[in-house]
C-alpha cells in the first residue's frame, strides 16, 4: 500500500498545475455568485443577523408586555424587573455572528481602505460594523418605564 502512495506522490499528475487563463480572468462578483445560485457567506451572515435581530425584538416585545401585565401598573417594580431581565437576556449566538461579520465582511467584500484613516471606506456613508446586542440595546429599544396609551393599556414604545 505504501508503495502505491509513494508512486502517486512521485507521479505529480495534476499537482500544482496553474489555473487556466479563463479561471484567472473570470471576474468574481456578487452577480456571478447569484447567477450560480450560491450566495456568498457575507450575504448569508447579514441575512441571519437581520433575521435574528427581528426575532429578538419580537421576543422582547412579548416579554415587555407580559411583564407590564404582571406588574399591574407598578412602575418601580416594572423598571427593576425589566432591567434584571435585560441584563440576563442571552444574545451569545447572535453576537457571535455579529462579531464574525465585523471581522470578515470588509475582507469578503474587498472593501477599499482609506489611507488617511487606515480604516475601510464607509458604505453609503455608514460603517459596515454592526453593534453587538446587550442590555443597553434592550433598554434603548424598550425603556424601563410604563407608558399607557389612550385606552390605558401599557404598550412597548415603537421600535423602528
Amino acid at each position: 500500500m505504501q508503495r502505491l502512495i509513494d508512486r502517486r506522490l512521485e507521479d505529480g499528475d495534476g499537482v500544482g498545475k496553474p489555473l487556466s487563463a479563463r479561471a484567472r480572468q473570470t471576474a468574481r462578483s456578487v452577480e456571478a455568485y447569484l447567477k450560480t445560485g450560491v450566495r456568498p457567506r457575507w450575504m448569508e451572515r447579514v441575512a441571519d443577523i437581520d433575521s435574528g435581530v427581528a426575532t429578538e425584538r419580537r421576543r422582547l416585545e412579548r416579554a415587555y408586555r407580559a411583564l407590564a401585565r404582571a406588574c399591574d401598573g407598578d412602575p418601580e417594580t416594572f423598571a427593576r424587573r425589566w432591567r434584571e431581565l435585560a441584563h440576563g437576556w442571552p444574545f451569545d449566538a447572535l453576537n457571535e455572528l455579529i462579531a464574525q461579520h465585523n471581522d470578515w465582511y470588509p475582507v469578503e467584500r474587498q472593501l477599499p481602505m482609506d489611507p488617511r484613516t487606515r480604516d475601510y471606506v464607509p458604505i453609503a456613508g455608514r460603517s459596515y460594523r454592526r453593534r453587538e446586542l446587550g442590555p443597553d440595546w434592550i433598554l434603548e429599544l424598550f425603556p424601563p418605564a410604563l407608558t399607557p396609551n389612550e385606552q390605558g393599556r401599557v404598550v412597548p414604545p415603537e421600535s423602528g
